[in-house]
């Protein structure tokens, strides 16, 4: 890795180099990433890794590797996208638990309501370097055929807003038709809780809620600004109920085509850029880009201690349940690795 370490003090003398290079050299290897998200790196946690994996794999390679990014959703739906990284028509993915799920149904393990108790201990699960991380990595490349570039929260702790009430207990869901990934653990836990949970793909959501199709939907707060559901939403409760992965993935030929020095120089950066990411969602989240931001609009309250407690004892069976039946041995395995390396991180 000292190799290139010294890639941060000398970056900018390296694009230098790139932009006077650039009109007569074509690039050797070309990798496209493709992420739901807003591209702008201020925006959104997969906006900033892919910029700044940009940056590096770019400068580090002297211009050899060209990286091309496909913000917002423009190569197609989460689980389509990594379809086709898989099939190697793209190279890369940045991609939500939703569209993993339907490659790989373990990440529904994530999905046991109040399981992380904050975000520093969530940082230390899902993350790569963690063993779990790498249990995690390594059953999902054993199953998908892909390879794992890196494991990061979504841009933080859950929250629902909604057009109809403010939600302060359990009783306040019931009725409320929720939108949901499609995870099947995302629905049984709404649907435990009194709610409707209505399944949508992520390009359908903000007509849902503006439509009426759905009251509310639950999402990090950074996701909540950028997709600004400020303006369809009037109520927004902190609940921190469930927290899930983003998962970084390359098509594993592809990588392993790229020579030993440009495998090194890929690993590091998307080590260094998925660092970013989770500090980019914190700033988010705290910032006047993040719940400042919704306040302005939206009449947020926070859910209690004793409610939350509610919360979980209403939800956490049935997600455990569908884990058990759907998911089978593997997946209880997985889960309990999961809550072991949770207890151990705290």
């Amino acid at each position: 890795m000292t190799l290139f370490r010294k890639f941060t003090t000398t970056a900018a003398t390296a694009l230098v180099a790139l932009s006077l290079a650039g009109a007569t050299q074509a690039a050797d290897i070309t990798m496209r990433i493709g992420h739901l998200n807003p591209a702008d790196p201020f925006e959104s946690h997969s906006g900033a890794m892919t910029s700044i994996f940009k940056s590096l794999v770019e400068s580090g390679s002297a211009g050899a590797i060209e990286v091309k990014l496909f913000p917002n959703g423009q190569l197609g739906k989460d689980n389509e996208v990594i379809q086709q990284v898989r099939d190697g028509i793209v190279e890369s993915a940045i991609s939500s638990s939703g569209g993993i799920a339907q490659h790989y149904p373990l990440v529904g393990v994530f999905d046991i309501p109040f399981a992380f108790p904050n975000i520093a201990v969530t940082s230390r699960v899902i993350d790569q370097r963690s063993d779990f991380g790498k249990k995690f990595s390594s059953d999902l490349e054993k199953k998908t055929g892909l390879k794992v570039l890196g494991l990061i929260d979504s841009g933080g702790f859950f929250a629902f807003s909604n057009s109809e009430r403010p939600i302060k207990s359990v009783d306040d869901m019931k009725g409320l038709k929720i939108r949901t990934m499609t995870l099947p653990t995302h629905k049984a836990m709404v649907d435990s809780l009194g709610a409707q949970a209505t399944p949508l793909p992520w390009a359908e959501v903000y007509t849902s809620l503006q439509t009426g199709v759905a009251h509310g939907q639950m999402n990090p707060i950074p996701v909540i600004a950028f997709a600004k559901f400020d303006e369809v939403q009037k109520y927004l409760s902190i609940t921190n109920h469930v927290i899930t992965p983003y998962i970084w993935t390359i098509n594993a030929d592809f990588y392993n085509g790229l020579s030993p020095e440009h495998q090194e120089l890929v690993s590091w950066a998307s080590e260094v850029a998925s660092e970013a990411g989770r500090g980019v969602s914190r700033v988010i989240e705290a910032s006047e880009r993040g719940l400042p931001k919704l306040a302005k609009k939206m009449e947020v309250n926070v859910v209690s201690p004793a409610e939350q407690k509610r919360f979980a004892a209403a939800a956490q069976p049935a997600v455990r349940k569908l884990i058990e039946e759907n998911l089978g041995a593997e997946g209880v395995d997985m889960l309990n690795a999961m809550l072991e390396a949770i207890e151990a991180a705290q």
